[in-house]
């Protein structure tokens, strides 16, 4: 897998990991579209094992580089040579029933890829010396991006219940990528739609934008009437 980590960016994060004794990945969107040949978008996602914060200052000082920081959600940011790279702490989520705002509590790289949306975007390559490359796959990722499958890492009633807008991301994703959402995770939709009153109007209409620029919207829009979230 180390052909997928060819931009200087990475060997760069790789030795101020060494030098910190930090455990960092590549996580999500990045690994999932080097692992489909799509085109790089110029933004990655870095899993931090600890702070996500303190490790993204580091980089900034390192790169002499202005560093975002958003508190409220334990992320930095910044950019390099036209790249955007986000740090986020390895973390672990529960939810209350009224909302999606999760209650965050530290946690390994295991806690944070169960919490994520979909098994295409669980999947990190790790970037510390030791184990430089190797892929963290835990939920079967690749099989499902060669199946062309949308699907849950763990049950989706609970994804779902927890975090109602990831019904919008699983329809957008399919039509996106022309994937097929599976069975269970079809059905879920159709029984946890009326959460999706608690996502805020300006949410569902970015993830119903993203739909409508996608190549062929009316699989997205076919599956928005399936489902009953139409």
């Amino acid at each position: 897998m180390k052909e997928h980590l060819q931009l200087p960016i990475f060997e760069a994060l790789s030795n101020l990991a060494h030098q910190h004794k930090v455990e960092i990945y590549v996580i999500g969107g990045y690994v999932r579209d080097r692992l489909m040949n799509r085109p790089f978008k110029n933004d990655i996602d870095i899993l931090v094992v600890g702070s996500g914060i303190d490790f993204a200052q580091k980089v900034g000082d390192h790169f002499k580089t202005k560093v975002s920081v958003f508190q409220n959600f334990g992320t930095a940011m910044l950019r390099h040579e036209r790249i955007d790279i986000e740090f986020v702490g390895a973390r672990k989520e529960s939810y209350r029933k009224d909302s999606r705002k999760p209650i965050v509590e530290n946690g390994t790289l295991a806690d944070d890829q169960k919490r994520r949306d979909f098994t295409i975007n669980a999947m990190a390559l790790c970037l510390n010396k030791s184990n430089y490359g190797e892929l963290l796959d835990p939920f079967n990722g690749i099989k499902d991006i060669q199946i062309r499958t949308i699907r849950t890492p763990l049950d989706p009633q609970e994804t779902f219940s927890d975090d109602p807008l990831r019904m919008m991301r699983a329809i957008r994703f399919a039509t996106q990528l022309k994937f097929k959402i599976d069975s269970i995770t079809f059905n879920a939709i159709k029984t946890q739609r009326e959460r999706i009153k608690i996502i805020s109007r300006e949410r569902i209409t970015d993830e119903l934008n993203k739909i409508i620029l996608a190549d062929k919207p009316s699989i997205g829009f076919n599956y928005l009437f399936d489902t009953g979230l139409l």
